[in-house]
């Protein structure tokens, strides 16, 4: 008999819409195989709608901020009912791209530069080390939220204005700007699931190009780069998704300059929409959604 699936979406953070997307994708192909499925926020009602319909396993279908980031996980592991993709400790390591970016680099995996940018700083200030450390332009983004939402290529005309929009963070990233490919990995457990390169028409691969169906970015499967090359970026994968203690499938970000791989993030929890990434690897790999679904609930009934 299968079992009853909870999958939690929606939520509070800045991916919401991307996240009931991917619950409603996962919630169709569970029921069109007979699976009886049951989708809930992760609000006042949760613990109700857990105790009621009585799930085998939670699907966690939620995208950033208290979705990924350990707090919604550290909620269901008082429920002892597993649940899909990392743990505590991995999701709240991964989203924090500070921490994250600490552990890539005492592990000898490349990662763009950085400084930390606290709004009680002097502006003035922050440029001139920038030119010191970074060099422009540089990348500004949150230091806990996904999908690169409100993430910006900065030049010194027009840093200290995307500086103003970010204000209600108290903290952000500036990071060194690396150009090259886009390059995206996915991890299936402990194995290389494959790559995929993106060619976005925008500036890079942002929110827009991720999920406007109107950005048309293009997915190039398989990538056009030597059978080395394509080993050691899937292993870098590999290795990050082992050291921060990831579980499931997980998708690194790389940029691919000078003969050189830069892990940008590692993602926790992949999109499952119609444009998501992780499921065209898998497709590219023989491996259909329902597949790649049915792996992600058996993987979670595995202790962690």
């Amino acid at each position: 008999m299968k079992k009853k699936i909870l999958i939690l979406s929606g939520g509070i953070s800045k991916e919401r819409l991307i996240s009931l997307d991917t619950g409603f994708q996962v919630a169709k192909e569970l029921k069109k195989n007979g699976y009886k499925v049951k989708i809930s926020e992760p609000d006042n009602n949760l613990e109700k709608n857990i105790t009621k319909f009585k799930p085998g396993i939670i699907f966690n279908a939620l995208h950033g901020q208290f979705g990924e980031d350990g707090y919604i996980q550290t909620i269901l592991e008082q429920f002892k009912i597993p649940y899909t993709h990392s743990g505590v400790i991995a999701s709240a390591i991964a989203m924090d791209k500070e921490i994250s970016k600490k552990i890539f680099i005492k592990n000898n995996i490349d990662t763009p530069k950085y400084i930390k940018y606290s709004f009680d700083q002097n502006n003035l200030e922050i440029i001139k080390k920038i030119e010191k450390k970074l060099k422009f332009p540089v990348v500004v983004k949150p230091i806990n939220e996904g999908s690169s939402v409100n993430v910006y290529i900065c030049t010194k005309n027009n840093i200290q204005k995307t500086l103003r929009l970010m204000e209600t963070y108290k903290q952000v990233m500036i990071e060194e700007f690396i150009g090259g490919r886009e390059i995206q990995v996915a991890i299936m457990g402990n194995k290389k699931l494959g790559a995929i390169e993106l060619k976005p028409k925008r500036k890079f691969y942002d929110y827009q190009a991720k999920y406007n169906t109107n950005a048309k970015t293009q997915h190039i499967i398989p990538v056009d780069i030597s059978k080395n090359y394509l080993a050691k970026v899937t292993g870098i994968a590999l290795k990050a998704h082992k050291v921060i203690g990831c579980k499931g499938v997980t998708r690194s970000d790389f940029k691919f300059f000078k003969n050189k791989f830069y892990l940008l993030e590692i993602n926790t929890q992949p999109g499952m929409t119609k444009m998501s990434l992780v499921p065209e690897i898998a497709a590219y790999r023989g491996i259909s959604f329902m597949k790649l679904i049915e792996w992600i609930l058996q993987d979670a009934s595995t202790k962690r």
